[in-house]
């Protein structure tokens, strides 16, 4: 029932941003942990970023730490990642992730819900 849907993805040149969105429905948005999660061809799913239910605790992986950051309007059940200096290793699908409950924030198999994700491009 719950549904994410991703959008904001695009070609970019390196050293460029972008903002991706998510929006949830059918869910209690407010209660979820968020989190995005981002694919490249030929490579496993890893973990980019995760917020809390209220927005006050943040994590990042090491490799957009200081780049990305990940921001969520409960009011509009809507998670962001604003993602800036873009580089080409960058590239990938990116997916959004809700959990209801606490668990280990950088696996996959602690998410109930994922979008179909946007793809991110970005050109050296």
């Amino acid at each position: 029932q719950v549904q994410l849907v991703e959008s904001g993805g695009g070609l970019v040149r390196a050293g460029d941003s972008l903002r991706l969105s998510c929006a949830a429905s059918g869910g209690t948005f407010s209660n979820y942990r968020m989190a995005w999660f981002r694919q490249a061809p030929g490579k496993e799913r890893e973990f980019v970023a995760v917020i809390s239910w209220d927005g006050v605790i943040t994590n990042y992986a090491a490799s957009v730490k200081g780049r990305f950051t990940i921001s969520r309007d409960n009011a509009k059940n809507t998670v962001y990642l604003q993602m800036n200096s873009l580089k080409p290793e960058d590239t990938a699908v990116y997916y959004c992730a809700g959990a209801r409950y606490s668990g280990t924030y950088y696996r996959e198999n602690a998410y109930d819900y994922w979008g179909r994700g946007t793809q991110v491009t970005v050109s050296s």
